[in-house]
């Protein structure tokens, strides 16, 4: 299994992850305490029981937007990047809770050569990831410094 070279991206181009993952309540607690988060959104059932609207502890949105990307990473770049240029828009629409089930996808919104290096070019992705119910959680847009095919340089 590999990732995607550069050349292999197209604008527009819809990846539907088939990897899921249901959050427990131990992700969510090793995520907040690794991280030194000591939110009682995330590690206080209690609080959130009695002075949330929620009801319930909500999952750390940091973990959330690590496991949308680390989801979409077998189909798209495992292998293939070089780096992580950067992150934005990145939205939770809808809370996460303990149980649920998230499934991911990705859409390619631009690519573009690199500049500076002809073994490489940049892919900007907007991943998607929803719950069990395909209510949307969260959405990030991602720049990738892609490698290019080996021999396929300018």
């Amino acid at each position: 299994m590999r990732g995607l070279y550069f050349e292999e991206f197209e604008i527009g181009q819809v990846f539907n992850h088939m990897l899921r993952r249901t959050i427990t309540e131990s992700d969510n607690m090793l995520f907040s305490n690794m991280t030194l988060n000591p939110q009682p959104l995330h590690i206080d059932r209690h609080f959130c029981e009695t002075q949330t609207e929620w009801g319930q502890p909500l999952v750390n949105s940091l973990f959330t937007l690590g496991l949308m990307i680390g989801i979409s990473v077998p189909d798209t770049t495992l292998g293939t990047t070089i780096a992580n240029l950067g992150m934005s828009e990145v939205k939770f629409p809808h809370p996460l809770f303990h149980g649920d089930t998230v499934h991911v996808e990705t859409e390619v919104k631009a690519k573009r050569e690199s500049k500076s290096r002809p073994d490489a070019g940049i892919v900007e992705f907007e991943h998607r990831a929803y719950n069990q119910n395909d209510v949307l959680v969260a959405t990030c847009r991602r720049q990738a410094f892609m490698r290019k095919r080996p021999g396929k340089e300018a």
